[in-house]
């Protein structure tokens, strides 16, 4: 697709002043390695920056690539007042609570509390008195600095126990340890390396609370050193025995890229175990009865699509189905007998809405669906029949459905420019009422709007935008411009708040979230259509979003600023690759570059369902062809970027952005700062201390405000 003539203006330099005094980068030495795929010779001239930062040569390099960013980062006029302005956005808001369940007659919950650096594990009598807060466990009195975070956790039935994953450093790396409510004492023995990054972890108790089964990840000397985040299986621990006393349950002809999650019936009579095929989508469960001499029965396969199992109150399971219904069809299996899917009854068909989650309660079931990225909740008895769907605001998303007793739930919902807050249903009167858990904010918008408008990708798809401005923004292509997306695993970006998004506005700007392929928006076939052989897709789409907002005289080139994160940063790669031209600034945040050899990496297998494989040599060249570190281009004017990431990073290894810069800064015949930040107490963002959070937003934004000349 050609530009039209009005996107091809394009700053290529930054303000004087800071264009000249940019030191210029670290001595990056070429040692060129060449592979062959499939009779494709590919040169890499930086493989040596693939090694560990505890090489002498390559600390040097990262060091000196920080003192470099330092430089110019905390040189830039805004800086202090951006900090200062975020730390104050963002800390004055009030506590928030993400509610999981409810047992024992408490609600637990992990509560943020914007004065400390990590979440807490906290229980409540009700949601609507906060003054019965107790807290159970604080990582805060672990370490200060808010190095260690809570995974997860999971209550017993009895809502007597609790087992936590605590990991540090953004590591993700968890133990789990058990704790006794009441007391808030921890008991029995630690259990080692239940959850890692990218598969997770899971433990489910037995009925009793006398025990529990967990996911188990190799030990010792059972696997190689580089499969020690593979083959996930199910174990069962004994409370009051040592973790080498553990049986083995389920897991040894699952593939090595399983990702086990376990839930338990609520009666305590059943417990099921959900493992995707890596992060492609693709999804089995298998069933236990949780009597001693129950046995693991297969009750799907990858291949039946069903993708949601959720139990009821009843003795049923409801299952969530694609085949032959990408937005998903619900399905009810009887749990008589020996269950078995071809015995499941639809329920409820296939919709206008993507089927996301499902709650079912007494005599009610709770559909929460995505409407290509706002939700709605359908309700419905359990013979089928449609009743008043939940009330929820418009452009707004549901990120929990809790049960409380009977058909009664608590459910919390958020839009772009409203905090969440969190409502009790009573579903007998179909009345919503807002409970005293709802989040306050200093970022007050309400002199701002969201508009959803459409951009037309190049194979004619419309993309929705999410376009959060002021009221009376002019149209004049002058507004400093952010926009943001994913497109990738199915993770959809539904309506958010967000406090340091007033920062952005406060400066003149638009903030725009777009709903790319890649993401299930709209149901499965949204995701299928951006990934693999079609991954290509997704960079159409955001370039579309790009010049749909130059040509509605929303900004201009150099105004417009682009940011992602993780499989985001891929999109940021690919676009500042394939279209330099189309924006001023860009920050790529943990991102994926070298997409021929992301499935070597420690946790690279899980994305092949994803992205492919060089293996194989269609996806080969589907790969090749966008892979950003093998596409840049000597002598192109770059625009200004500032790539980040964290050295304990578990699902991104840290390389793809040093071989990415250094690339970048060889090739580039702009002037503009392309910048690598290093963080060495950070990961891949999960369980980051608050600190740590706002020290890479200030200078993320610091640097997007300078660059597109934010007043």
């Amino acid at each position: 697709m050609n530009l039209p003539s009005r996107t091809l203006l394009f700053c290529a330099m930054t303000s004087g002043l800071f264009a000249a005094a940019l030191p210029p980068p670290p001595e990056s030495p070429k040692r060129p390695v060449t592979d062959e795929y499939h009779g494709v010779k590919v040169v890499d001239d930086y493989r040596w920056l693939e090694k560990s930062p505890s090489d002498p040569e390559v600390r040097r390099w990262i060091d000196a690539q920080n003192t470099r960013t330092r430089a110019y980062i905390d040189a830039l006029p805004n800086k202090a007042s951006v900090t200062t302005r975020l730390s104050e956005l963002i800390r004055s808001t009030s506590v928030s609570y993400a509610l999981q369940v409810k047992r024992g007659g408490k609600l637990f919950a992990l509560k943020t509390d914007p004065k400390f650096q990590q979440p807490t594990l906290v229980t409540l009598a009700s949601p609507d008195d906060p003054a019965s807060e107790k807290t159970l466990v604080d990582p805060n009195q672990m370490d200060a600095k808010g190095s260690i975070a809570i995974d997860w956790f999971v209550v017993s039935l009895d809502g007597k126990r609790v087992g936590v994953s605590l990991s540090s450093g953004g590591s993700e790396d968890g133990d789990l340890y058990l704790y006794d409510v009441e007391s808030a004492k921890e008991i029995g023995e630690v259990v080692p390396h239940v959850q890692n990054g990218t598969a997770g972890g899971s433990i489910a108790f037995t009925p009793d609370s006398a025990g529990f089964w967990y996911t188990r990840y190799p030990r010792g000397n059972e696997r190689p050193p580089e499969d020690a985040g593979f083959y996930q299986q199910v174990w069962f621990h004994t409370l009051g025995t040592a973790a080498d006393k553990d049986t083995y349950e389920l897991g040894k002809d699952l593939p090595k890229i399983a990702e086990i999650q376990l839930h338990t019936k609520e009666d305590g009579r059943w417990l099921l175990a959900e493992v995707k095929n890596g992060d492609g989508g693709d999804v089995e469960y298998f069933l236990r009865s949780t009597a001693p001499d129950g046995k693991w029965i297969p009750v799907t396969t990858f291949d039946d699509k069903v993708y949601l199992a959720e139990f009821g109150e009843d003795d049923a399971l409801y299952l969530v189905s694609r085949k032959g219904a990408l937005r998903g069809r619900i399905l009810r299996l009887d749990l008589h007998g020996t269950p078995a899917l071809k015995q499941a009854e639809e329920l409820v068909p296939e919709s206008d809405g993507a089927v996301e989650g499902l709650l079912v309660t007494a005599s009610r079931l709770y559909v929460d669906d995505l409407l290509g990225g706002p939700s709605r909740v359908r309700v419905y008895d359990l013979g089928g029949k449609r009743l008043a769907d939940l009330p929820i605001p418009p452009v707004s998303s549901v990120r929990g459905l809790v049960r409380l007793e009977g058909d009664d739930i608590v459910f919390e919902t958020v839009t772009f420019i409203n905090p969440p807050a969190w409502f009790r249903y009573d579903a007998h009167a179909a009345k919503a009422t807002k409970t005293a858990l709802a989040v306050t904010s200093l970022a007050d918008y309400s002199d701002c709007e969201v508009l959803r408008e459409f951009a037309v990708s190049k194979d004619g798809t419309k993309i929705p935008l999410n376009i959060i401005r002021k009221r009376g923004t002019r149209l004049d292509g002058r507004n400093p411009t952010l926009l943001y997306a994913y497109g990738g695993y199915g993770i959809s970006q539904k309506p958010a708040f967000s406090a340091h998004r007033r920062l952005w506005l406060d400066h003149g700007g638009v903030w725009v979230v777009a709903n790319l392929r890649g993401g299930s928006e709209y149901g499965d076939d949204w995701h299928l259509q951006g990934n693999l052989l079609k991954k290509q897709n997704v960079f159409d789409d955001f370039y579309a979003c790009g010049i749909w907002l130059v040509d509605h005289d929303y900004t201009s080139p150099e105004k417009l600023a682009i940011m992602g994160g993780s499989n985001g940063g891929l999109l940021m790669g690919a676009t500042l690759t394939q279209h330099p031209e189309m924006c001023r600034a860009v920050a790529s945040l943990v991102g994926v570059y070298d997409m021929l050899r992301v499935e070597l990496t420690s946790n690279g297998a899980f994305n092949v369902t994803e992205y492919g494989t060089v293996k194989d040599p269609a996806q080969f060249r589907a790969l090749h062809a966008y892979s950003p570190y093998h596409h840049v281009v000597d002598g192109v004017k770059y625009p200004s970027i500032l790539l980040t990431t964290g050295a304990n990073d578990p699902r991104v290894e840290p390389w793809n952005s040093r071989k990415f810069a250094a690339r970048l800064q060889a090739a580039s015949a702009s002037g503009n700062p392309i910048l690598l930040r290093t963080s060495f107490s950070a990961g891949h963002g999960m369980g980051s201390a608050l600190d740590e959070i706002i020290a890479e937003r200030s200078d993320v934004f610091a640097f997007l405000l300078h660059e597109v000349g934010a007043p």
